[in-house]
């Protein structure tokens, strides 16, 4: 149950807001934006912020939605995964990976998944479980990505722990 009402899917003003946001939505406004509408400018500077996390980055679609899959399970954050389960098979991902990682330790060993998913679970696993990360697996990253791909998982990972801390703080229901 959420802890304040959403804002009204019929909601129009501010305008500018508003329009943005259904503009990255292709039209519609999901539950978390009508959360995140009860305050306008915070809901402004998500919009463009997850916008940029979610479409100008370099990291490929299939490790970013492997993020924030585990992420989401992780955190408990079930309208999480549940939106990005599918991004995460459209991506190239497996509905037996997704089983897999319902489980993210045992996900970091299986050999389903490649030695470089299995390093983006673990740096998952250690930013949101931990803070800090073991210098071998910064090390192991380091080696296999770009500094620029290194450094956008790492806000990726970051971005989806806030968004996934929101969901649950406040109660958003699914669709």
């Amino acid at each position: 149950m959420p802890i304040v009402p959403y804002v009204p899917e019929t909601i129009s003003e501010p305008a500018e807001i508003v329009d943005a946001i259904r503009a990255r939505r292709g039209g519609s406004l999901f539950n978390l934006d009508r959360m995140l509408l009860n305050s306008p400018p915070f809901a402004r500077g998500w919009n463009v912020f997850m916008g940029a996390v979610r479409k100008d980055l370099s990291v490929s679609p299939k490790l970013r939605e492997l993020a924030i899959c585990v992420v989401a399970i992780l955190n408990r954050a079930d309208y999480e995964f549940g939106h990005h389960a599918p991004e995460f098979v459209q991506a190239g991902g497996t509905d037996a990976q997704l089983v897999a990682l319902r489980d993210p330790a045992r996900a970091a060993s299986d050999s389903q998944f490649s030695p470089l998913e299995r390093a983006v679970i673990r740096l998952t696993i250690e930013m949101t479980r931990d803070i800090e990360v073991s210098r071998d697996l910064m090390r192991e990253l380091r080696d296999a990505l770009a500094a620029q791909t290194l450094i956008e998982l790492i806000g990726i990972i970051a971005a989806y722990n806030m968004v996934s801390r929101f969901l649950v703080a406040t109660g958003i229901t699914p669709e």
